[in-house]
């Protein structure tokens, strides 16, 4: 795997019980059932045993949009899959009930600035609004939670880890999903590259990647992966995350 510059390489050191907000079917789920807002992870308990399937984690920058992002939650919800949602500031009034939405089904939120800025040209007062500005419309409409950044473009730089007030949540798989839309060729480059412990890249502001994200759900299934929210993931793998550290997958076993 490629870390980053300055990425700090977690993984695998054993696998532990976190919390769930979705029945998920790869495991025995104890707890609150799905009706619960959870703002970055369920609240359900996770027996994990050896031998357990491999997990991977489906992320999405750049919503919410009402219609793309709305049928992803519906196909994610049929299937009791959770992902990782990097929220736009911007796009965040006016979809209110569908952020509810995104929380009461177990999904993971979190950050991807207000206005979609590369924020290695930030100073730190902007960057700051950006992210702290987009962290309060969230905290208003599902209360207190941690609301993990990921960068806009992956690009980070001294400043940036020291100024994040948690992890930054990068990538290990990337379909560029957004170049031609061509939903064939997005689905067929996740599942060709994908391993235990991958977080792939998507956003949920195109048809064509909701439309692949749910057939790249549906083959991974079928080939016995668990999907699991990027905070699971790495309680998973035992992993505890750190303040401007860089986290791109967590893979069992290659430490």
């Amino acid at each position: 795997m490629v870390l980053e510059r300055g990425a700090v390489d977690v993984r695998g050191r054993g696998l532990r019980g976190v919390g769930l907000g979705l029945l998920i079917a790869c495991f025995a789920l104890l707890g609150p059932g799905p009706e619960a807002v959870q703002p970055v992870g369920g609240g359900a308990q996770v027996e994990i045993r050896e031998g357990d399937p491999p997990l991977v984690a489906l992320t999405f920058d750049d919503g919410p949009r009402s219609t793309t992002t709305g049928r992803l939650l519906e196909g994610l919800a049929l299937r009791e899959v959770p992902a990782t949602f990097f929220l736009v500031g911007e796009r965040i009034a006016g979809n209110e009930n569908l952020i509810r939405e995104m929380a009461s089904q177990g999904h993971q939120i979190g950050v991807h600035t207000f206005d979609h800025v590369r924020v290695t040209e930030l100073s730190r007062r902007e960057f700051d609004l950006q992210v702290s500005k987009t962290r309060a419309l969230l905290t208003d409409i599902l209360g207190l939670g941690d609301y993990w950044l990921r960068p806009p473009y992956g690009i980070v730089d001294n400043s940036v880890e020291q100024w994040a007030d948690g992890p930054l949540i990068l990538w290990s798989v990337d379909p560029e999903d957004w170049k031609d839309k061509h939903t064939d060729r997005i689905v067929a480059a996740v599942t060709g590259q994908v391993k235990d412990g991958d977080i792939i890249l998507m956003h949920d502001i195109y048809d064509t990647s909701v439309d692949a994200a749910l057939r790249i759900v549906d083959e991974l299934l079928g080939r016995g992966y668990c999907f699991v929210t990027v905070e699971q993931l790495m309680a998973l793998r035992d992993v505890q995350p750190e303040k401007g550290a860089l986290y791109t997958a967590l893979v069992p076993g290659d430490i």
